[in-house]
C-alpha cells in the first residue's frame, strides 16, 4: 500500500515538476526562444539580387505610426542580409507589409498544495511515514500572451503575391517590441522557405549575443534585447483559450 502511494506521488510530482518547467520559462528562465513558423512561398529561383529592391507598404493605420516605422526599420536590416536594398516606391520591385499583433491566452500547470495535520502521536515520522505526506495537486491558469508578425512580399507591378510568412511566440507580458526582433529574425530565418513549411525556430533569449550562424544584429534588436527580454519572451508553451488582446498594435492586411 505504502508502494502505491508513493508510486502515485512520484507520478504527480514529475507532472508537477513539467508544469513547473512552463512556468519558470513564462518567469524568464528560457535559454531560448522559440517560435513556430509558416510560410507560403511563389518565389522564382531565377531572381537576381537586381530584382531585389522593395519598399513598404501601409495601410491607413500606419501611415503615421512610430511603431510601425521601428519594426520597419528592423525589418529592412534583417532583409539587406538577404540581398534585399530599399528603394522609393516608384524604384521598387516589391512591395513589403507588415502585420502584427497580440493575443491574449491561459497556460493551466498543476501545482501541489501540501495540508499538514501535524500530531505528536504519530510518532517521528508522521502520519505518513518515512516516505513523507503525499500532497494534493490543483490546476491553476497562469496568463500567457502569443505575439505574432506576417510578412507578405508582393510584386509592385503585377500585384502577384510571392511570399509569405508568420511568426508567433508566446510571452509572459504584452510585450510585441520586444519579441518582434525574435519574431523577424525567425520569419526570415532561411529565406525563402519551400511552400507550405512549418516548423520551429529556435534563437538565444538574449540577442545582443549574436546567433550562431547569424547575420550581425541591428541597433535596433540590441536595444529590445538590453531591455529585459529574458523576462519577456519563454519557450514555447501549450496555449488555450485564445482570444484577442484588448490593446492589440495596429496592422496590415487584416
Amino acid at each position: 500500500m505504502m508502494f502505491r502511494r508513493l508510486s502515485r506521488g512520484m507520478t504527480r510530482g514529475c507532472q508537477w515538476a513539467a508544469g513547473w518547467l512552463a512556468v519558470l520559462a513564462l518567469s524568464g528562465c528560457a535559454s531560448y526562444v522559440t517560435s513556430d513558423v509558416i510560410a507560403f512561398n511563389a518565389w522564382s529561383n531565377s531572381a537576381s539580387d537586381r530584382d531585389r529592391t522593395f519598399a513598404f507598404k501601409r495601410d491607413a493605420q500606419q501611415q503615421n505610426s512610430i511603431e510601425q516605422r521601428t519594426y520597419e526599420a528592423q525589418l529592412a536590416d534583417e532583409l539587406s542580409h538577404y540581398h534585399f536594398r530599399q528603394v522609393t516606391p516608384a524604384s521598387a520591385h516589391y512591395d513589403v507589409e507588415l502585420a502584427y499583433g497580440t493575443h491574449a491566452g491561459s497556460i493551466v500547470v498543476q501545482q501541489p498544495i501540501y495540508t499538514d495535520p501535524w500530531w505528536p502521536g504519530w510518532g517521528r515520522f508522521g502520519p505518513w511515514g518515512p516516505f513523507g505526506m503525499m500532497p494534493t495537486y490543483v490546476d491553476t491558469a497562469l496568463p500567457v500572451f502569443v505575439q505574432r508578425l506576417t510578412i507578405r512580399i508582393t510584386e509592385r507591378e503585377s500585384g502577384r503575391e510571392q511570399y509569405k510568412v508568420t511568426a508567433t511566440t508566446p510571452t509572459a507580458r504584452q510585450s510585441l517590441p520586444l519579441a518582434m526582433p525574435y519574431l523577424i529574425r525567425s520569419a526570415l530565418a532561411d529565406f525563402p522557405l519551400q511552400n507550405g513549411t512549418t516548423r520551429q525556430v529556435r534563437l538565444p533569449a538574449d540577442l545582443h549575443k549574436q546567433a550562431a550562424g547569424g547575420a550581425p544584429l541591428s541597433s535596433n534588436e540590441k536595444a529590445a534585447a538590453a531591455s529585459a527580454m529574458r523576462d519577456d519572451v519563454p519557450a514555447a508553451s501549450p496555449m488555450r483559450d485564445e482570444q484577442s488582446a484588448p490593446a492589440a498594435s495596429p496592422s496590415a492586411g487584416r
